[in-house]
């Protein structure tokens, strides 16, 4: 730490506003963190899109002190840490808010806690990554809503009586992947979605020669993003076939 870091060790109530809450001492590690401009707001938003992951270049047990800071409440990652998937990442510029930062990475400018100045939070690259998640969000619903285009469903004795039908996840999960759902069979619905073979909508969807298939046919078209072949997912009325036999 330089000298003109030194109002860095002030008690958390004389700190600048824009460190507070955001700079921490981490002793058991020797060290110092600061969290970086825009980070909640990023955090939040990217939460409401994606399922979101602790990712380090370092080791797991870093990786999830770093989440005690960011996510004291568990509300974006738990415990999941995500470990040198560099692959599969959007790269970003550095945070190089303390001297050491710039002096590791080769930069002989003062840094930004020497300066006592921060990134400005509409310009940070946070916000740059957010909107670019935005627009990638954008798109794999557009496609998602592909994979069902066409199918029209109705769920038999899946969805209890006392659930608003809407709100129920497969009822979402459907329409997610661009099936349109109904709460009534009629001439344009193409499958029924039951357990149970032995309903009024099963035996009308057999009768119909419409597709009567098991919830985990949603499920494996929502995994895989693509339509799964019904014949896999096929309920079968295994008392007529037990009477047959």
């Amino acid at each position: 730490m330089t000298v003109e870091e030194e109002y860095l060790m002030s008690p958390p109530d004389s700190l600048p506003d824009e460190l507070k809450g955001n700079l921490f001492g981490l002793d058991f590690m020797r060290m110092m963190t600061k969290l970086r401009p825009f980070i909640r707001t990023f955090l939040k938003e990217s939460s409401e899109m994606f399922e979101m992951y602790v990712y380090t270049m370092g080791d797991r047990a870093y990786a999830l002190e770093m989440a005690k800071l960011l996510d004291p409440k568990k509300e974006f990652f738990g415990d999941k840490a995500w470990i040198k998937h560099k692959d599969n990442l959007i790269l970003m510029e550095r945070y190089h808010f303390f001297r050491s930062s710039c002096a590791q990475f080769g930069f002989t400018c003062k840094s930004l806690s020497e300066l006592k100045s921060d990134e400005s939070e509409p310009e940070v690259a946070l916000a740059n990554v957010l909107n670019l998640l935005k627009r990638i969000h954008k798109v794999l619903k557009s496609v998602r809503k592909e994979v069902l285009k066409g199918c029209r469903v109705v769920f038999s004795r899946i969805i209890p009586s006392k659930v608003q039908a809407d709100s129920h996840h497969l009822w979402k999960m459907a329409e997610q992947l661009g099936a349109i759902c109904l709460t009534e069979v009629d001439s344009l619905v193409t499958h029924v979605i039951a357990l149970d073979a032995g309903t009024e909508k099963s035996h009308w969807a057999v009768k119909q020669n419409k597709f009567l298939v098991h919830p985990l046919w949603l499920e494996a078209a929502n995994y895989m993003w693509r339509r799964q072949p019904e014949e896999k997912f096929l309920v079968i009325n295994t008392k007529s076939k037990t009477e047959a036999q």
